[in-house]
């Protein structure tokens, strides 16, 4: 923690910024989830789905009473305790911080929010439509954000960093293939479809909104290079640089060049390092850039 508290105050109001942001996406998911989906009896994919599964079990099959009360979203949470406590060491802290929170709030929402004893719509399609925009694009806003909803991508970031070939997407298609056997089993065939219609809509509002596959190569042509701003970079990315001296072919002054490779979402991230230190550098981007070799996948 005391990485974090050493921030600096602007720092501090720009990552709180992030953090709001995050914790309205993940309302907007809540409120897609529980007046479009849940009313129609719909599935979402990963562990959240996992944990819609042992909601209904609860409620249908074992009697529990929970009203218009969705649990799902603290069987959720329990579900990423266990994931919180060996992610602690491994992620970033302030990724993990966010996280935290992102889920926390999401609990809180899944549970507040009413659902409605009878769909708002009938037609079940414009169902899995408008909730699964609503609901990809907050899950990708608090991506956006530099934080997670947890579950799957959690697991997919850390079996990353122990083996390379694992990624995010990997991770959440085994479960969805499992969870969704399961649900064949367990419902009936409709159900299973319109859940996969609902989970390729949101993960299609994701990706508009969160592109985190898109790798960028980054050049940073300043004056004011220094071992804090690089240690800054390190510390907070988690992204190496490669430096060279350059010249300026008009004023002759001498200047740094410094490159770098980074995912979309850090983008933001990297400018407001580098604005701390110069506000006046030379900042190219280069989206969809191919990387092999030893190059760090993220979330």
């Amino acid at each position: 923690m005391d990485g974090i508290l050493n921030l600096d105050k602007k720092r501090m109001w720009y990552e709180t910024k992030r953090l709001l942001g995050a914790i309205g996406g993940v309302l907007m998911y809540a409120i897609g989830m529980n007046l479009f989906i849940v009313p129609q009896g719909l599935y979402t994919g990963g562990l959240m789905g996992v944990s819609q599964v042992i909601r209904t079990l609860l409620v249908e099959y074992l009697g529990f009473p929970f009203g218009n009360f969705d649990i799902s979203g603290i069987i959720y949470y329990i579900i990423n305790i266990p994931l919180f406590i060996i992610a602690i060491k491994r992620l970033g802290r302030m990724f993990f911080l966010k996280t935290v929170i992102s889920v926390t709030a999401m609990s809180f929402f899944l549970f507040i929010v009413y659902i409605p004893s009878i769909p708002i719509m009938d037609d079940i399609l414009a169902s899995c439509i408008i909730g699964g925009i609503l609901s990809g694009a907050g899950i990708g806003i608090c991506l956006k954000m530099g934080s997670s909803d947890g579950g799957a991508n959690i697991l997919g970031v850390l079996l990353i960093r122990w083996k390379r070939d694992f990624s995010v997407g990997k991770v959440n298609l085994t479960i969805n293939l499992l969870l969704y056997a399961i649900c064949l089993f367990l419902f009936d065939a409709e159900t299973v479809i319109y859940s996969l219609i609902y989970a390729a809509v949101c993960s299609f509002a994701v990706d508009k909104v969160y592109s985190q596959n898109i790798n960028v190569e980054v050049k940073v042509i300043t004056r004011h290079a220094c071992e804090e701003m690089e240690q800054e970079i390190f510390t907070k990315l988690e992204r190496g640089i490669t430096k060279w001296e350059a010249l300026g072919a008009y004023t002759d002054n001498r200047a740094e060049v410094l490159y770098m490779i980074v995912s979309k979402y850090e983008i933001g991230r990297l400018k407001h390092i580098i604005g701390k230190y110069d506000p006046n550098a030379f900042v190219v981007v280069q989206e969809g850039v191919n990387v092999s070799g030893n190059f760090l996948k993220k979330l």
